[in-house]
C-alpha cells in the first residue's frame, strides 16, 4: 500500500508543532521578552536625538525700514474758470489767442455795445437834470419858499437818476469780458462774429501755479499722512517735481474707502499740465522691520500667514507677521521680535512646539 506525500507532509508539520509547544517558548502580545526590554533613560535621550528632524535656519535682526507710500492719481490745475459772458450780442474783437498766458484784468473778448453808449449818455443828462432841481429845491426851502416834502421828493428823483446812470455803466462794461485770474487760455474760445448770449463761455483761463496732485490713500495707511508732509511726485510724461501735502479729506468715499489728498508743487514754468498721470511718493517715519526671502513664509493650521523659528530650547514656534512692502531682493515684514531664528528650510515639516535639530546656514556652507 502506498502512502501519499501530502499524509507525509501533513504528519510533518503535525510532529512539528507539537515539539514546538513542548518546549515552553510563548510569546506574550504587548511583553517582550529581555532582550526587547525598554532601554534606560539616557538611552532613550540619545535614541531621541538621533531621531529629531534637522531644519536649516537663519538669523534675522531687525532694520530701520523707512517706507515709501505710493500714491496713484492725476494733476489737476489750481484753478479752471470758465470767463462767461454777462450780456447777450456780438463778438467784434479778441485780443487773446489760445494758448497765450494772461494776467488778471486782462481783456479776452469785446462785444457789439450797440446802444449801451446812448443809454449811457442819456442816463448822465437825466442825472445832470435830476442835481439841478435838487439844488433849486433845496434853496427854495431854505428861504420858505417851497415845502420840505417837495426837497424830498427832488431828491428821490436824484437818486433814480443815479442808480439809472450806474446800472447804464455796467451794462456798457459787460461788453469787455476780463480774466479774472492769471494763467493760459484753453481752447476753443468764442470766434469773432460769433454772438455770447448771457452766460456764454468766451475762454477757460487754466492756473497752472501751483499744480495740485490729487490721490486716493486706503483708510489702513490714511493714518500715517500729516498736513505739511514732504512729497515727490513723478510725472508720466516724464518730470519730477517735489511738493508738500496741503490737504487730507475728512471723510472717506463712502464706495472705496479712501481718502482724497492735495499735494501742492510749484509749477513756474508751467512743464505739469493738467491731468497728467502722477504717482505721489510719501516718506514714512522709520520703524523697526525685517527684510526676508517669501520662500520662508508659511501657514499656521489657523492660517495665519508668518514664519516658523526655533526658540531657545530648539523649540518650534510660529510667528505671525504683517507684510509692510516688497523690493526686488525681498520683502519686509514687522510683528517680529527684535532678533529670531527663522527657519528657511524645512518649515513646511514640523510643527509648532516640536523639537528640531537647527543648522544655520554659514555652519552649513562652511562645511
Amino acid at each position: 500500500m502506498r502512502v501519499k506525500f501530502s499524509y507525509v507532509l501533513a504528519a510533518g508539520l503535525a510532529a512539528g508543532i507539537g515539539f514546538w509547544m513542548y518546549s515552553g517558548t510563548m510569546v506574550i502580545g504587548g511583553v517582550g521578552d529581555s532582550e526587547h526590554a525598554t532601554p534606560p533613560p539616557a538611552l532613550r535621550a540619545s535614541q531621541a536625538t538621533e531621531d529629531v528632524f534637522r531644519v536649516q535656519v537663519q538669523r534675522l535682526v531687525a532694520q530701520d525700514r523707512r517706507a515709501v507710500l505710493e500714491v496713484r492719481g492725476r494733476t489737476e490745475a489750481e484753478a479752471k474758470v470758465a470767463v462767461r459772458s454777462e450780456t447777450t450780442d456780438d463778438v467784434i474783437e479778441r485780443p487773446a489767442r489760445e494758448g497765450a498766458r494772461v494776467t488778471a484784468g486782462e481783456i479776452l473778448c469785446v462785444l457789439d455795445a450797440g446802444t449801451r453808449k446812448a443809454r449811457v449818455l442819456e442816463a448822465k443828462a437825466g442825472l445832470a437834470q435830476a442835481e439841478l432841481d435838487h439844488a433849486a429845491a433845496t434853496q427854495l426851502n431854505s428861504k420858505g419858499f417851497t415845502a420840505q416834502t417837495r426837497v424830498a421828493a427832488v431828491q428821490a428823483q436824484l437818486d433814480a437818476a443815479s442808480a439809472r446812470l450806474q446800472e447804464a455803466e455796467l451794462e456798457l462794461e459787460r461788453t469787455i469780458i476780463r480774466a479774472p485770474i492769471g494763467g493760459v487760455l484753453e481752447s476753443p474760445m468764442a470766434e469773432i462774429g460769433a454772438q455770447l448770449e448771457s452766460g456764454g463761455i468766451c475762454a477757460t483761463v487754466v492756473n497752472s501755479d501751483p499744480m495740485i496732485a490729487i490721490g486716493q490713500v486706503s483708510e489702513l495707511s490714511i493714518g500715517a499722512i500729516s498736513l505739511g508732509m514732504p512729497a515727490k511726485v513723478n510725472l508720466v510724461t516724464g518730470e519730477t517735481l517735489d511738493g508738500k501735502v496741503r490737504y487730507i479729506s475728512p471723510s472717506a468715499n463712502p464706495d472705496t474707502r479712501t481718502f482724497r489728498i492735495e499735494v501742492e508743487l510749484p509749477n513756474p514754468d508751467g512743464k505739469a499740465r493738467d491731468g497728467v498721470t502722477a504717482v505721489t511718493m510719501l516718506p514714512l517715519p522709520a520703524e523697526r522691520a525685517h527684510k526676508i526671502s517669501p520662500a520662508i513664509l508659511t501657514l499656521n493650521d489657523a492660517g495665519q500667514v508668518g514664519i516658523r523659528a526655533v526658540d531657545d530650547k530648539n523649540m518650534t514656534v510660529f510667528h505671525p507677521i504683517r507684510v509692510l512692502g516688497g523690493e526686488q531682493d525681498g520683502m519686509w515684514i514687522g510683528g517680529l521680535p527684535e532678533e529670531v531664528v527663522a527657519i528657511t528650510v524645512g518649515q513646511e515639516y514640523v510643527t509648532d512646539g516640536e523639537r528640531v535639530d537647527p543648522v544655520f546656514e554659514t555652519a552649513e556652507a562652511s562645511q
